[in-house]
């Protein structure tokens, strides 16, 4: 009756990866042999975990990722100048300490998008928040928002993101309202939050894709002289899997 009421008080205390690991030592009796010390440690490792993973899963959970993606996952043997001792770099987070910024280019289906999610993944590891975009899905939101009465608060919540990831930025050039959208969310977070942009059009370009001048110097002020730049080349990854599977059915 003692074990199984302090197994329902860890429980009740919501410690329940002490819960597990105490269950666990209960299990095997060569824990005996081991010190007071020695398993209580265990215990405070195993609540350690599991409080880690929970955190993990829910900053996955909001950074909603538009691909399961992870760094181990990174194709590094298809051609398309991709450095892995720069991607390995920025797996540290350490760019995330800084408030630096990631811009991701390259033509369709190298894998922006991938890479994008991939970092953010990395970013969730090691403990930041993440939110994943599409410029023209967020640029909408806000369009509704600023209808609605709720711009302010949607401004004031992509702030508190610790890192920002806007993708198919580019795709269409930006008006007026648009472009003090974007505007506004990069002034919020220069030197104080990170931003992954990934775009086809090449950085040289992305002046002229925001129609106001004035407009487009300061964003770009505020992202490009901060950043690390990932430029990727050759053919889509689409088109390189289609291949090898037709190679492979034909193989069968």
């Amino acid at each position: 009756m003692l074990i199984e009421h302090t197994i329902a008080r860890l429980n009740d205390m919501r410690l329940t990866g002490m819960s597990e690991a105490y269950s666990f030592q209960r299990e095997r009796p060569n824990m005996q042999e081991l010190s007071f010390d020695e398993r209580f440690s265990m215990l405070v490792d195993g609540e350690w975990s599991c409080r880690q993973d929970r955190r993990l899963a829910r900053l996955l959970k909001e950074a909603k990722l538009r691909l399961p993606a992870c760094i181990e996952d990174i194709n590094y043997r298809q051609p398309r100048d991709l450095d892995r001792n720069a991607i390995i770099h920025l797996a540290t987070c350490d760019w995330i300490k800084d408030a630096q910024n990631v811009l991701i280019t390259g033509p369709t289906g190298v894998g922006k998008t991938f890479i994008a999610c991939a970092l953010a993944h990395s970013a969730c590891r090691h403990g930041f928040s993440a939110r994943y975009y599409r410029v023209p899905r967020l640029l909408s939101d806000l369009a509704v928002a600023r209808g609605d009465g709720s711009y302010a608060k949607v401004l004031n919540r992509l702030s508190r993101i610790r890192l920002l990831v806007l993708d198919d930025w580019g795709t269409a050039p930006l008006g007026p309202s648009e472009s003090r959208d974007i505007l506004e969310i990069i002034d919020d977070r220069s030197q104080l939050s990170c931003t992954i942009m990934a775009s086809q059009l090449p950085v040289e370009d992305w002046h002229a894709s925001i129609l106001d001048p004035s407009v487009a110097d300061a964003v770009l002020d505020r992202l490009v002289h901060n950043s690390h730049r990932i430029r990727l080349k050759g053919e889509s990854m689409r088109k390189v899997e289609q291949r090898a599977q037709r190679t492979t059915d034909q193989g069968t």
